[in-house]
């Protein structure tokens, strides 16, 4: 009888550990998750942390838990910045740098080199692209395959609606790998939503133990200006205050914070005086940035899904999530697809402009297109519990979207190859920032460079060579963050040199 109770005893124990084993081994040796959060055309000063009104308080939790970046920048423009992001590389070495209607040469995907670490790779939202992901390293991709679309209805116009506002309804819309053209979704469709359902669909099918790579790249708050009613009912109103009210509460907001220095410097504004616009003029405005308001408050409520998932799978705690912007917020206004209807509706496109976008920008000069900081610099944060110890912390390290290809080899101990698919790859641009990551600091040895349409500008230190239709101007980033006083004339031999260097950089990745 002892001897039998010696059995189970002895069985039920070698149940135990061999249910726990895996766990356990997954303890000792953790892959991080990795959740890369892109926004679209979004601004410096859009979120709550970043010194918003909106309500972000998903963003503000990692902000406050995490590491916000003061110093990160994309390229002006989307298609470049994603191609910069996915590979490592300028967009001029991968030929995405005038277009995107072809593969990106020279490169390895941020899915290739997560799939070589044995990650499970999944892509949800837009590709400006004509190359499925799901052929360059992603086992699942869903979202948008072109550039803007409408955010209700991308396809044709559903029964007992009005006709959708879009510049093409025949967007092409990808389901797991299957191109459709035109997608026309049900009735209940918001691409925000519907991006982070693709996301969490796959997540329900994830091994917790298992690491995953998951790439959200969503298109709020892109034109044309969209959401739901109940989001816009939050900010009807608020922006009645007008520009320049709205704008020093922000820029006040980023010092109370922390994310300025209290003697900061403010550029001169660029938007009409309120004063001067009619009541109905000073109601659309009002009605346009609280749609914009509200797409990016959507945002918000979408990624807390995605971290309640990630709780829900037990996993928070070893998963990076870092969350940035592809562009500067945007002036371009679409005017030839404007619509009827009320702003903010499936059946009018609307554009933010020039006016709203200075003050998205806060503290910045100029917009999405120009290589000056209001069109390059993005909002980043970095959260990671098991690695970021302290938070509310934030770094003014240079940074550029080509870094985080070397971030990512370093975090997962992957190799950059290179060759892969028997083409040669080109050595990547970036520099890893996981030392920051870890409460340490880095310092960038090469300049950084810029180049898109009518922008061009380097970075060196704290020097910067800019240019808007071949205008170059210099300035030093110390002394005059935002841009204001050109020192071209005063320092012509630091003119002269980065001019140089500039040159010899273009040249060198001329196609």
């Amino acid at each position: 009888m002892k001897k039998n109770k010696a059995l189970v005893v002895s069985f039920i124990l070698l149940l135990f550990l061999t249910s726990a084993r895996p766990e356990s081994k997954n303890q000792t040796n953790p892959k991080p998750n990795v959740i890369l959060i892109l926004a679209d055309d979004m601004g410096f000063a859009d979120l709550g942390c970043f010194g918003s009104e909106v309500n972000t308080p998903n963003l503000d939790k990692l902000a406050a838990k995490g590491i916000r970046f003061t110093q990160m920048h994309n390229t002006s423009k989307c298609f470049p910045s994603r191609a910069c992001l996915l590979t490592g590389l300028y967009s001029q070495k991968t030929g995405y740098n005038k277009g995107y209607k072809k593969p990106m040469s020279n490169a390895i995907t941020l899915g290739e080199l997560f799939k070589m670490a044995g990650y499970t790779t999944l892509w949800s939202g837009k590709h400006h692209s004509t190359e499925l992901p799901t052929t360059r390293g992603f086992d699942h991709y869903s979202g948008l395959f072109e550039g803007a679309s409408n955010h209700f209805n991308p396809g044709r116009q559903r029964e007992g609606e009005p006709a959708p506002a879009q510049k093409n309804p025949n967007r092409p819309w990808v389901l797991d790998g299957k191109v459709i053209t035109p997608y026309t979704p049900p009735k209940d469709f918001y691409t925000t939503d519907a991006f982070t359902d693709y996301a969490i669909d796959w997540l329900e099918n994830q091994d917790s133990k298992d690491p995953f790579f998951l790439y959200m790249s969503y298109t709020a708050p892109h034109d044309p200006l969209m959401a739901w009613p109940e989001d816009i009912a939050k900010y009807k109103g608020k922006y009645l205050a007008g520009y320049e009210a709205i704008r020093k509460a922000r820029f006040q907001k980023q010092k109370d914070i922390g994310l300025l220095p209290k003697n900061y410097p403010l550029s001169k504004p660029s938007f009409q005086d309120w004063d001067n616009l009619s009541d109905a003029q000073k109601e659309e405005e009002d009605q346009k940035m609280a749609v914009y308001a509200a797409m990016i408050d959507r945002l918000d409520q979408n990624i807390g899904r995605l971290l309640s998932k990630i709780e829900q799978m037990g996993v928070a705690e070893n998963t990076l999530i870092i969350f940035l912007s592809d562009n500067g917020a945007s002036a371009e206004v679409v005017d030839n697809v404007k619509g009827s209807g009320e702003i903010g509706s499936l059946s009018r496109w609307t554009s933010l402009a020039e006016d709203w976008a200075n003050v998205a920008n806060v503290p910045y000069r100029f917009f999405k297109n120009y290589s000056h900081e209001g069109g390059i610099k993005t909002p980043m944060i970095a959260y990671w519990p098991s690695t970021i110890k302290k938070g509310n912390q934030f770094s003014d390290t240079p940074l550029h979207l080509i870094d985080l290809m070397a971030t990512f080899s370093d975090i997962t101990a992957q190799k950059y190859p290179t060759e892969y698919n028997n083409q040669s790859i080109f050595p990547m641009d970036g520099i890893s920032f996981l030392p920051i990551l870890k409460g340490k600091n880095i310092k960038r040895e090469k300049p950084l460079f810029w180049e898109w349409q009518h922008g061009k500008a380097i970075r060196e230190g704290d020097w910067k060579l800019v240019a808007y239709k071949d205008k170059w101007a210099l300035y030093n980033l110390k002394n005059d963050p935002v841009e204001e006083t050109d020192l071209s004339q005063s320092n012509p031999k630091k003119f002269q040199d980065l001019k140089l260097k500039y040159n010899a950089w273009e040249k060198e990745t001329a196609q």
